[in-house]
């Protein structure tokens, strides 16, 4: 299976919600590879505290492997070379957890016939490798989104299985861009219809990740005055209509990830002893858990 993470805004929590899913599919045993394809900043390195890697790799990594610079791009096995190894050790019966990142310095670069093709012979080695392959693309409509969406037009791409998440805040501002980015003139359906997609088969792929989410209901508005409860609801049940309206309505979000703390103050992997000693919270692990099980699921790939 490939999952391919995407948004129209940069801040939306994409990259470091699909590490974590990443990282807890890992925990219940399947081998899992994360492509760090947001080549303006391949900063996922240190979402997964690998701290050679934090801004790309200076080893020839997906760059240099699509531009033709080097044979196989570099691997980083999150398990033993984060420096967060005494929390992120790989517990038994774990499955792998292998991180391919950019080049440090790396930025965006045009797509040709060739980066097509070796974008196509690395995944399809990746899937006979790892059960989960996931890909963080750069925000908006970058030449990486253009590359990806003339891959998995392909039919030996499209056999894999290919789905699509499109993160967005729970803003009004942000549910607008999101619903841009797929269904607008040039967004997401659009552009893979001109490059051989099928448009309501593309649509079937495509679900929407809610991020930064405040439960008007949750105990995370305990300290808010009567007022500012009452003015938070009213926003909520019109952000859900705006949803609705613009087609990122309930059969079609997968997940809603909370407001975190840890999250807005440090992008990072949270890990069970983080809940533990207090630093993050059980929803946000449970919001993880959700996502990590849906990517595969189903039922939630079923538009009503």
């Amino acid at each position: 299976m490939l999952i391919i993470a995407t948004s129209d805004k940069g801040g939306t929590g994409r990259s470091v919600t699909t590490c974590n899913v990443a990282y807890r599919q890992a925990l219940h045993g399947s081998d899992v590879c994360y492509l760090d394809f947001d080549f303006g900043s391949p900063t996922s390195g240190a979402i997964f505290n690998v701290e050679n890697v934090t801004h790309g790799t200076p080893d020839g990594g997906l760059h240099s492997y699509l531009q033709g610079a080097r044979a196989e791009p570099h691997r980083v096995d999150v398990w033993t070379e984060s420096e967060r190894s005494g929390q992120l050790a790989r517990p038994p019966g774990a499955g792998r957890l292998v991180l391919l990142p950019g080049d440090l310095s790396g930025g965006e670069f045009s797509m040709n016939a060739e980066v097509v093709d070796r974008c196509v012979k690395l995944l399809i080695r990746l899937q006979e490798e790892f059960d989960l392959v996931l890909m963080d693309l750069s925000a908006g409509r970058s030449h990486a989104a253009e590359m990806v969406l003339t891959a998995t037009a392909l039919p030996q791409i499209r056999e894999m299985g290919v789905r699509w998440l499109v993160y967005h805040r729970w803003t009004r501002q942000h549910v607008s861009s999101a619903a841009s980015l797929v269904y607008g003139k040039r967004g997401l359906l659009a552009a893979g219809a001109e490059r051989g997609h099928d448009r309501d088969e593309l649509l079937d792929r495509i679900r929407f990740v809610r991020t930064a989410f405040v439960d008007p209901s949750g105990p995370g508005v305990a300290a808010l005055r009567s007022t500012q409860e009452t003015w938070l609801r009213r926003i909520n049940e019109d952000l859900k209509e705006r949803a609705r309206l613009a087609g990122l309505g309930r059969s079609m979000a997968i997940a809603t990830v909370p407001l975190d703390p840890v999250l807005q103050w440090r992008e990072q992997l949270i890990s069970d002893e983080d809940v533990w000693n207090g630093i993050a919270n059980q929803q946000t692990v449970d919001a993880f858990e959700e996502l990590a099980g849906a990517v595969l699921g189903e039922k939630e790939w079923t538009r009503l």
